[in-house]
């Protein structure tokens, strides 16, 4: 899982009151949104857990607590500043930075007050010099000079002058950080979170194969889309999401492999919350999952399984009053908080008890991501090739204009047989000579002359 119980116990412990941890964060001169952006939560979170409404859980718990921790080391009083401007940095990076310049003016107070000793120090050898000792003469005084055989008298020893003071030792030039490349980037972040998402992803399917190609898909389309996650404010949590909604698609119930969950535990208390679990809706197992199990907050995990905050809430109880009816336990917890705690330690135990296979090396994430890119890539190339070459073809073989079809012939019945002309007889071979002859216009034609 993503929260360890030895980094809750590394880290300083966070005081019960709100108005304690308020007085903490002002007396430290830190506002809301420094505080919210070295945690990674919103400005309303850190307000809501200086009001009591809610409570840091998890990693931002410990990196809240060691936020507002009072200081340890006594700090010499100095002339008061102006406060100091927001710095221009965010997420978990300002918890560090923060405490490189404390530190930084912890060892400039104390180099004035070593230089305002030094110089004490020198007025006060000063003044030795200037006062004579105790029955001698002031050294102003000149000696006698008809006596020259009365010895003078003998002058104060001076003081040894002050030793020299080093100068203060320049500045230290601040350790640059090495610029990782993306590939280097992309590894580090995959071996810090690839086991964990493994392991969370088959508490929400209850299919370890399923669990190993969620995570894989989903930083597979991370590398393809890095310039979009390196810059993102939670990196793990954008492959979160994306294992998650790749292991919740239904489609993968047509799978012959994932059609049916791995056998569950043997012991029966994770037997028992293993099957609680995977008869939640799918909405309510996640909801679940990311609240008591990962540790985020209500409106992160309302903004992952894309809800409102009221809806996640209400998944929230409805799953957990579930869950309770299949784990004694869970049911007598005396408060929600008590609950919740419970609940984080039974998945927990339950994603590390169980065998669950290993991602495979990020090299080989990278490489197959590239792979399909290039794969689909190709494809659409030759799709498009395909497309130009049978529109092409079509308008080489097209007809350029119309042409009325053929019908096809039939057979007609019931007409009577065709029978010629009758043969001319000799009156009628006679006018037809005669119209002949005569011309094609005029009343001739009108009213012919047989002879």
């Amino acid at each position: 899982m993503t929260r360890s119980p030895t980094d809750e116990a590394a880290a300083p412990p966070l005081p019960p009151s709100p108005k304690e941890r308020r007085r903490l964060r002002e007396a430290k001169s830190l506002s809301e949104e420094q505080v919210a952006a070295a945690v990674g939560v919103t400005r309303a979170t850190v307000r809501s857990w200086e009001t009591g409404r809610t409570s840091p859980r998890g990693r931002k718990r410990a990196l809240y607590a060691k936020l507002i921790a009072p200081d340890t080391k006594p700090r010499p009083k100095r002339k008061p500043k102006s406060p100091p401007a927001p710095l221009p940095v965010k997420g978990p990076e300002v918890a560090p930075v923060l405490e490189v310049v404390h530190e930084a003016d912890v060892e400039h107070e104390a180099q004035v007050v070593h230089e305002a000793d030094v110089v004490h120090e020198a007025d006060v050898v000063h003044e030795a010099e200037a006062t004579p000792a105790p029955g001698v003469a002031p050294a102003s005084e000149p000696a006698v000079a008809h006596e020259p055989e009365v010895a003078p008298a003998p002058e104060a020893t001076p003081a040894p002058p002050p030793a020299p003071t080093s100068p203060p030792p320049p500045p230290e030039p601040e350790p640059i950080t090495p610029r990782l490349s993306p590939d280097e980037a992309f590894d580090a972040l995959y071996a810090h979170a690839a086991p964990g998402l493994v392991r969370q992803t088959y508490l929400l399917t209850g299919r370890r194969s399923l669990a190993r190609e969620s995570v894989e898909r989903a930083f597979q389309l991370a590398w393809h889309r890095w310039p979009e996650v390196a810059v993102d404010r939670d990196p793990v949590g954008w492959v979160r999401a994306a294992a998650y909604e790749y292991a919740m698609s239904p489609w993968h119930r047509l799978r012959r492999v994932h059609r049916h969950p791995d056998a569950p535990p043997t012991e029966p208390a994770r037997r028992a919350l293993f099957e609680a679990l995977l008869e939640l809706p799918p909405a309510y197992r996640r909801t679940l999952l990311l609240y008591d199990g990962v540790g985020l907050d209500l409106p992160e995990t309302a903004a992952e399984t894309e809800a409102s905050t009221p809806a996640a809430a209400g998944r929230l109880e409805v799953a957990r009053a579930a869950v309770a009816e299949r784990v004694p336990e869970l049911a007598a917890a005396a408060s929600p908080a008590e609950q919740s705690e419970l609940l984080h330690d039974r998945l927990g135990g339950l994603a590390r008890a169980e065998h669950v296979p290993a991602p495979p090396p990020a090299r080989a994430v990278r490489t197959g991501s590239e792979n399909k890119a290039r794969l689909w890539t190709r494809a659409a190339i030759a799709f498009a090739a395909l497309l130009i070459g049978a529109t092409a073809l079509t308008l080489h073989t097209a007809p350029t204009h119309y042409e009325q079809p053929l019908s096809p012939p039939e057979r007609v019945g019931g007409v009577p047989p065709r029978g010629g002309p009758q043969k001319l007889t000799p009156q009628d071979l006679k006018l037809q000579k005669s119209l002949n002859e005569q011309l094609a216009h005029g009343p001739e034609r009108l009213v012919p002359r047989i002879p």
